[in-house]
């Protein structure tokens, strides 16, 4: 566990530096795309739901409730993240808004939901292929998120792959460098 460059850009915790983890077990996000990701979610975010699937540093989950979001679901599956993601949250003093669950993303979208989300959060480890599966498994349950919810996937460009078949529309898609922020939504 490391302190970095990583840090809450706005809202009720701005300036709080967020531990990182070092290797690749988790995928950074650069103020330069948080700040655009906020910008085009604008007010939207406050009293909003999330579930930050591949939850990592928090970073993400924790932009959102610095800015109003009224709750957040972090899953992490690797210890050392979720270590990392619980000393980020208990730092923004954001536990009562938030849930922390180890466990397979995968696994946990396959089942029936519990509750719908505004924003699904989909920013695994690079170059596995994870962002597809899960957002083939949001497909299949798409009680996952609201009727007017947004399935939200952060990749490095190259990760790029077809996605025929799905019944989520791909309605934007913005480039910051090598990362490439998706967003989809239910049809209709």
């Amino acid at each position: 566990m490391q302190k970095s460059g990583l840090r809450v850009i706005s809202g009720t915790a701005k300036g709080r530096r967020l531990r990182t983890l070092p290797g690749k077990t988790t995928r950074p996000v650069t103020d330069r795309v948080k700040e655009a990701l906020f910008d085009i979610l604008g007010g939207d975010v406050v009293r909003s739901r999330w579930w930050d699937l591949f939850g990592g540093t928090g970073a993400i989950g924790i932009e959102a409730l610095s800015r109003g979001a009224a709750f957040v679901r972090f899953t992490e599956v690797d210890a050392g993240a979720l270590d990392v993601l619980r000393w980020n949250v208990d730092r923004c003093a954001f536990q009562a808004e938030s849930e922390i669950v180890r466990r397979d993303v995968l696994g946990y979208l396959g089942q029936t939901p519990d509750q719908s989300f505004d924003y699904l959060y989909v920013a695994p480890p690079q170059y596995r292929g994870l962002w597809l599966n899960t957002l083939t498994q949001i497909d299949r349950q798409p009680g996952w998120l609201t009727s007017d919810g947004w399935a939200i996937v952060q990749i490095d460009p190259k990760e790029v792959a077809p996605t025929e078949g799905l019944r989520l529309d791909l309605f934007d898609e913005r480039r910051y460098g090598k990362t490439l922020l998706r967003f989809y939504r239910r049809p209709g």
